[in-house]
């Protein structure tokens, strides 16, 4: 065997060993359904992150009004982004899953508008803010990539106004489960019609301006009619035609990012 062949070898057997370990990689896995990601691409991408750190629950991640610039990838676990009121009343703005990115938007404004805490024990990948800035200058493919995920946060988010401005309660809480299941979906966490559900109620409660025994009796009407199933923590959708009827859910699905003709990528 030859010096080329041997090289050869080693780069395929690289290539395979950097893939495999993104394989399930969550982040990677969303940024994949807007474009392609190339050897190079990967590489860089793995270059820039710091450290992978284990948080354990309850643990804030991000504090209201303060500085944070860095960008987490969730590997795994579970988190929710909430805001903390005078009176003591907590509203979750949205809940974190596999594949999100902590620090989306707080890295972006002088002052993080919301709080991040760990509902879980999670697993991230850190990024400084500003080596991800650098990778965008180098790979612009990777800053158009966060932009597309910022406008699938931000048609998420409209949909929490509706929610809480305009739904029934009932609607509310099929949208919201219609909502994580299909986001889990997205990354490989969940069947196609069922999933563990990782929040409690007061979880869901806080996210729904619902009061606890009030999500449970909506929650327990779905289950009498017929529309879904729970065991312990395991939800399946019975029937998930009605469940979508019922919540006028339309899932925020990713585009994929065009490619000009004249644009030639590695």
């Amino acid at each position: 065997m030859n010096d080329l062949s041997l090289r050869t070898m080693v780069a395929r057997g690289s290539t395979r060993a950097l893939k495999d370990i993104w394989r399930d990689d969550p982040f990677v896995m969303r940024l994949q359904k807007l474009g392609d990601l190339t050897l190079p691409d990967l590489q860089s991408l793995r270059a820039v992150i710091e450290t992978e750190l284990t948080v354990k629950k309850r643990r804030d991640l991000v504090l209201d009004g303060y500085e944070f610039c860095k960008l987490c990838f969730v590997k795994s676990g579970f988190a929710a982004r909430y805001k903390l009121l005078r009176n003591g009343k907590r509203q979750i703005v949205n809940f974190v899953l596999p594949g999100d990115v902590v620090g989306l938007p707080s890295s972006f404004i002088d002052r993080a508008a919301a709080s991040v805490v760990a509902v879980s024990d999670m697993t991230l990948q850190i990024c400084s803010l500003e080596s991800f800035a650098a990778l965008c200058y180098r790979r612009p493919k990777f800053g158009l990539m966060l932009s597309w995920l910022a406008a699938q946060e931000a048609a998420n988010y409209a949909e929490h106004v509706i929610d809480v401005g305009r739904r029934t309660p009932i609607e509310r809480l099929a949208h919201l489960l219609l909502e994580i299941h299909a986001r889990l979906v997205m990354v490989g966490k969940a069947a196609d019609n069922a999933f563990n559900l990782p929040f409690t109620q007061e979880l869901m409660s806080d996210a729904l301006g619902l009061s606890v025994p009030h999500l449970n009796r909506m929650l327990t009407r779905l289950r009498a009619e017929g529309m879904i199933a729970v065991n312990e923590r395991r939800l399946e959708f019975i029937d998930p035609k009605a469940v979508q009827q019922l919540a006028q859910f339309q899932p925020v699905r990713p585009a994929r990012i065009p490619i000009p003709d004249e644009i030639e990528l590695d």
